[in-house]
């Protein structure tokens, strides 16, 4: 989010979009499309600008935030998932393991750090939040976020995100795979592929 408009990105080949969205009233203000031959993925804000990941295809397309339209795209190695800005650097997902640094201006690669819990490697990460020097992740086909320190990739907390969905919103719905921190405040925005509502929620202990 920024500004008061949520920023999504869709996926799916030949279907992938990119919009701005009230939130309130769910009106989409402004849609921009993918080629057919692109699946699209994370997407995050760094200024007046969107970084938006491709799945296989190794390409980061840069747009304009205002308008979305896309001003340079930028190869990369490896598949895209999640994307998110912690301020100063990107942090990107493939699904594996690993979180990768990147520089916002140029995409170029600045590190990599492998994410544990009690020593053992946490993969199937996917969609990515920063916030407050914490890096959110959940894990592909799971209800689980990850809260992760990107400076040890220890995995500092885990949220059970189950039970939002009805018995029978599940059978329609697919993996959750959408998360994005409410500016200035501790709430979160979480959704899933074809998930029927965008949920607003607070992480409390259990």
């Amino acid at each position: 989010m920024a500004d008061g408009v949520l920023f999504e990105g869709t996926g799916l080949r030949g279907e992938s979009a990119v919009r701005a969205i009230d939130p309130t009233t769910g009106r989409v203000l402004r849609e921009t499309r993918l080629p057919a031959d692109l699946f699209g993925e994370g997407i995050t804000i760094t200024g007046d600008r969107i970084w938006q990941l491709t799945w296989q295809e190794g390409v980061a397309i840069e747009r304009d935030r205002n308008s979305l339209a896309e001003l340079r795209r930028v190869h990369y190695t490896g598949e895209g998932w999640g994307v998110c800005h912690d301020g100063s650097r990107l942090v990107t997902s493939d699904g594996s393991a690993r979180l990768t640094f990147r520089d916002p201006a140029t995409f170029t690669e600045t590190g990599q750090v492998v994410v544990r819990a009690g020593g053992e490697e946490v993969d199937r990460l996917n969609e990515l939040e920063c916030v407050g020097g914490q890096v959110w992740a959940n894990l592909w086909g799971s209800d689980d976020i990850a809260r992760i320190d990107p400076a040890t990739g220890q995995v500092t907390a885990v949220v059970d995100a189950s039970g939002l969905l009805s018995p029978q919103e599940q059978r329609g719905a697919d993996v959750l795979n959408g998360i994005a921190a409410v500016p200035g405040t501790d709430e979160f925005l979480l959704t899933g592929k074809y998930w029927p509502h965008l949920y607003l929620v607070r992480f409390v202990p259990a």
